[in-house]
């Protein structure tokens, strides 16, 4: 219990969100491996007006896996068929001059192509690819392992990694937090940086050992990393909502 309470004062926050709430989403059965990346090779990536968001150092390439369930408009029922699927992405960690932070997609894997086709309109890095997910929420004294498996239809990469949680822990150390408590993502439409934001409780996450790992998604976005990854989590899942997006104000392309 103190742990949890440990692990609950170093969550930051979430910001108020701006209305119109414009989405509703739950994630579930989510994995997250994270590589320590030197801070140039992010920057390359970072949309004009934000840069790297450093931790210990260095900058941070994360490969998430998860389930999108019952996504709707606004705070409305969830969609049905288009609003559940599967989703795989690379994401880099961003940071405007006022301390805003965020993520940067390099990548994110679907396996609903409408969505994809939305979502690539709206300038985010969609990719339509066949996703498969496995493993069940671990009880009390742990499981088998869960993960996921991408192969796209075009451009020939592929990935399949899956993780052992260990449901009795509790990872509430500073990295873990940096890389989960992120309220926004910032990305380029027509010209312009925007900033969307979102908010969500704390994630329940839990320290997770790598069971398998063959990934060709990070390389195809243009990051190599070597070795096993610094940060394996796992977390049964929140929900989220999204706000109104904004022009990050002095960023020019």
């Amino acid at each position: 219990m103190e742990q949890r309470l440990g692990a609950a004062a170093l969550w930051p926050d979430p910001p108020g969100l701006p209305l119109p709430t414009i989405m509703d989403q739950r994630w579930l059965d989510a994995v997250f491996l994270h590589w320590r990346i030197p801070e140039s090779s992010a920057a390359r990536f970072m949309p004009p007006g934000v840069e790297p968001d450093v931790f210990d150092g260095s900058s941070w390439v994360g490969l998430i896996g998860f389930r999108m369930k019952g996504a709707g408009i606004g705070r409305g029922p969830g969609i049905p068929y288009l609003g559940s699927f599967n989703e795989v992405n690379v994401r880099l960690y961003s940071r405007e001059p006022d301390g805003t932070r965020g993520v940067v997609f390099l990548s994110l894997d679907a396996n609903r192509l409408p969505v994809v086709l939305a979502a690539r309109q709206a300038g985010i890095p969609y990719v339509w690819s066949r996703i498969r997910s496995w493993g069940t929420p671990p009880g009390d004294e742990g499981g088998g392992p869960s993960g996921y498996s991408v192969s796209r239809f075009r451009r020939g990469a592929s990935s399949r990694f899956s993780v052992i949680p260990d449901p009795r822990s509790v990872a509430g150390d500073p990295l873990s937090i940096h890389v989960t408590a992120r309220f926004g993502l910032h990305s380029r439409f027509h010209g312009r940086t925007i900033h969307i934001p979102n908010t969500h409780e704390p994630w329940a996450l839990h320290k997770a050992d790598v069971h398998e790992l063959h990934d060709g998604l990070i390389s195809s976005a243009g990051i190599e990393v070597g070795g096993p990854p610094e940060s394996v989590l796992y977390s049964p899942g929140v929900r989220t909502q999204f706000g109104w997006p904004r022009v990050v104000t002095g960023a020019h392309g």
